[in-house]
């Protein structure tokens, strides 16, 4: 029986001197990861052992669709998007994850695997935590464990508010949105994304995102070319975003009982995001958009 073909990056076109620079990079240490920085300090020692570094290479998948999750990988660097794959290859992704971060939370909420797929879309690093451990901390409340559960907490609004965005919102504002999101949690305001990546994860057409990026770029906002978006100007294009991103964001800073912060500890806060009130919705995706 055929089913969901995992979607695969072409990392021969994809990969560029930045990529391969964070790839090779010395792995960062785990408190580079905030839901293992929150730990308090006899907590962390304990886990310490346990934790196996790993990379993230560019178009690595975690997990596919239906996997056993076995570990949960806390990010210290790069990105992974959450998406899921049709039976006809359509593709959309419903969450992106930085070092604010852990994938592979079926490994602790007892489901084992979901029908979702996790792909590398910026190398970088993790530490890598086996689900029987996390078993025993979720058997003995630990401070891991309460802090997973507001992770997913916050994951669970990040999923609800994408699919909102993805339904209602222009195909501009969800562009603003997901070049955002990735630039949180990068350590610089520039993205090496095709716009045929781009719409495999918002799940449009490669034309309408094409004709959104020559929009952003005519305003000022963004700078587009060979695969390079660079940010030029972040206020206008959050104020210029939905606000899905904010609500996002304002979600995971409260997990951490702060608000507006960046995902990545390293990086200054930028600017409080603006919020919009909703747009019509325009029709520039295809019916494979979920």
């Amino acid at each position: 029986m055929s089913g969901p073909q995992p979607f695969r990056l072409d990392t021969e076109t994809r990969l560029t001197s930045g990529d391969r620079w964070r790839t090779e990079s010395a792995q960062p240490a785990p408190r580079h990861n905030q839901i293992l920085a929150a730990l308090p300090a006899d907590d962390y020692a304990r886990l310490l052992p346990d934790l196996v570094p790993v990379s993230l290479p560019l178009g690595w998948t975690l997990h596919g669709a239906g996997d056993r999750e076995r570990h949960l990988y806390f990010l210290t660097a790069g990105i992974v998007s959450r998406l899921y794959v049709l039976e006809n290859g359509a593709s959309a992704e419903f969450a992106v994850t930085g070092s604010e971060g852990a994938v592979g939370v079926a490994s602790f909420l007892g489901g084992e695997s979901t029908p979702s797929q996790a792909l590398v879309l910026g190398a970088g690093h993790a530490y890598r935590l086996g689900a029987d451990i996390l078993r025993r901390e979720f058997a003995h409340s630990s401070p891991l464990a309460r802090l997973l559960l507001r992770y997913t907490q916050a994951l669970i609004a990040q999923t609800g508010q994408i699919a909102v965005c993805n339904r209602h919102h222009l195909l501009e504002q969800q562009l603003c949105r997901w070049i955002l999101s990735c630039v949180d949690r990068l350590p610089s305001d520039q993205l090496t994304m095709t716009h045929e990546l781009i719409a495999h994860m918002l799940g449009v057409r490669r034309e309408g995102v094409t004709e959104a990026a020559a929009r952003l770029q005519a305003a000022g906002l963004i700078h587009y070319t060979r695969g390079h978006i660079t940010l030029l100007d972040r206020p206008r294009l959050e104020a210029h975003a939905c606000e899905c991103y904010a609500v996002i964001k304002r979600e995971y800073g409260r997990m951490f009982g702060r608000e507006n912060a960046k995902a990545q500890p390293a990086i200054p806060a930028h600017a409080t995001p603006l919020d919009v009130p909703p747009q019509p919705h325009e029709d520039a995706c295809c019916p494979e958009l979920i």
